[in-house]
């Protein structure tokens, strides 16, 4: 076998061009980890591959050797290939093999044969859900029986698609297969179940949790796959302005007071809270944590897991670790009352207090602990500051191109930047994206600074309303605001940050 070497150009191959289902056939998926490199296209038979190292003769040898064809090599970066790899090699054939091959019960069966769950191909083919789940960035799975089918989703970026269906008499196996692996009862299919297991992936290893509760079709599983990358992530890595996070970062140097963060479930308050610990000096500090459940662990940090059974809940927890000299506290989040004032108390006699709270902008917060019989001198003593947050789609960067957009979405972006502009980045939808003209997440955030003016009012007991105009006329950026200085720089789009924001402005 021979080979040519192109020249190299801008951009790369995979930029260019979306892999071939012919290409792909040629070189298995174990290949293409193994040296890096995706086949991206036959022309005049020689196999275009993408490879993070070109110059690898060993490697070309094996590639070439493999598909039987004379193989043009093309640099690309290692994530690049990487991500071209998840994104290409499904394995929804194989798991409809194993399916096949297994010896499926009833669908109505009460419970399952413990040969049936333990067999080999059951084992597979939920491996392989896993597997296809963590290559397309799937933050939950989701095993929905129906009358006639068992329907598999997975949310990606916030939303859910629907990859696969399988018979619905594998909704059993299945589900008593991943009881197993959490050590739940799989004899009982009549109460909600909780577990959780770690799985290693071909790239990482990710932690599971999982959630069971019975439906009028059968059993309902969600996994939630906690990858562990998250919990290294920075504030930089976020989404946040220059300018919002700069001020940020000083309030996480003020030794003592309250930071709180806000927004819904699925806002991504837990992985701030984790990037605000990160930049905390833990050889000089005692970091004391308490969670519910404690999602990634961390170095040199003490973290506590909520266990209402033994009587340990957040309030008694937090009570003692007031008395075990934390510097820094993290309290995964603030429910009731007690624990508001446990936390306030904290905050108040020398700690860092930091948390999350269910509030739909940082202006509420201040409601909420006043409405949880917080005195309104304690709330402008202890808190430091409020970051309310939410998650937008970005942009497909493959397909992403100049769009004219409705006139409410252009209404919008003017109305929150004072800029008028016709054609926005949008994408269009290809393979990388499924379809869907997005790729990845990103924050949007608003942040509040408790300063003296702003203290005076709370003290002074001032209108929440007041106190938001305050602060936008100090130079606060609202949610809203900051989602269209996103939508400017191509990150994102109207239609995202409307759907995420609109509910606060």
């Amino acid at each position: 076998m021979t080979m040519t070497l192109p020249e190299q150009s801008q951009p790369s191959l995979l930029q260019r061009q979306f892999p071939t289902p012919e290409a792909l056939r040629l070189i298995p998926e174990a290949l293409a980890r193994k040296y890096i490199a995706i086949p991206v296209a036959i022309k005049g038979g020689t196999l275009q591959i993408a490879m993070a190292n070109p110059g690898d003769i060993f490697a070309i040898e094996a590639l070439a050797a493999q598909s039987r064809m004379r193989v043009e090599p093309h640099r690309a970066s290692r994530k690049e290939i990487r991500e071209a790899i998840d994104r290409n090699y499904k394995s929804y054939d194989e798991i409809e093999k194993q399916v096949s091959s297994i010896s499926l019960p009833k669908a109505d069966d009460e419970a399952a044969k413990p040969d049936t769950i333990t067999d080999a191909p059951v084992a597979q083919a939920f491996a392989l859900i896993i597997e296809e789940a963590v290559k397309a960035r799937a933050s939950d799975v989701h095993f929905q029986p129906q009358e006639d089918h068992l329907q598999i989703r997975f949310r990606i970026d916030g939303t859910l698609q629907s990859p696969m269906s399988l018979p619905a008499a594998m909704s059993v196996p299945l589900i008593s297969r991943m009881k197993i692996l959490a050590n739940m009862n799989i004899a009982d299919h009549h109460h909600t179940q909780d577990g959780q297991f770690s799985y290693k992936t071909k790239e990482r290893k990710v932690d599971v949790r999982v959630g069971t509760i019975p439906t009028v079709c059968g059993e309902m599983a969600v996994l939630r796959l906690l990858d562990k990358s998250q919990s290294n992530l920075e504030l930089s890595e976020l989404g946040f302005l220059p300018e919002m996070m700069k001020k940020y970062k000083k309030m996480l140097d003020i030794p003592y007071g309250m930071i709180l963060v806000s927004g819904p479930t699925g806002a991504g308050k837990t992985t701030t809270l984790y990037a605000s610990i990160n930049c905390i000096n833990h050889t000089e500090k005692n970091v004391i944590t308490i969670e519910d459940p404690v999602e990634y662990r961390f170095k040199n940090i003490n973290q506590i897991q909520v266990n209402t059974r033994a009587g340990l809940d957040f309030s008694t927890g937090l009570r003692a670790i007031l008395r075990l000299d934390p510097d820094v506290i993290l309290v995964g989040e603030i429910r009731d009352a007690e624990t508001a004032k446990i936390a306030i108390q904290g905050a108040l006699t020398g700690h860092l207090v930091l948390s999350s709270i269910h509030a739909n902008d940082a202006f509420t917060v201040v409601s909420r602990l006043l409405d949880l019989g917080i005195e309104p001198f304690l709330v402008s003593s202890a808190l430091i500051g409020v970051v309310a947050q939410r998650m937008v789609r970005r942009v497909c960067p493959y397909c992403a191109r100049p769009t004219t957009l409705p006139l409410v979405e252009r209404m919008a972006y003017t109305k929150e930047t004072g800029e008028e502009q016709e054609e926005f980045s949008h994408g269009s939808g290809c393979q990388a994206c499924a379809e869907t003209g997005y790729q990845g997440r990103t924050g949007i955030f608003e942040l509040l600074h408790i300063n003296d003016e702003i203290r005076a009012m709370l003290i002074n007991g001032a209108d929440i309303a007041d106190i938001r105009a305050k602060a936008i006329e100090n130079g606060m950026v609202s949610l809203m605001k900051d989602g269209m200085f996103k939508v400017r720089a191509g990150i994102t789009t109207p239609a995202e940050v409307l759907r995420n924001a609109h509910l606060v402005d």
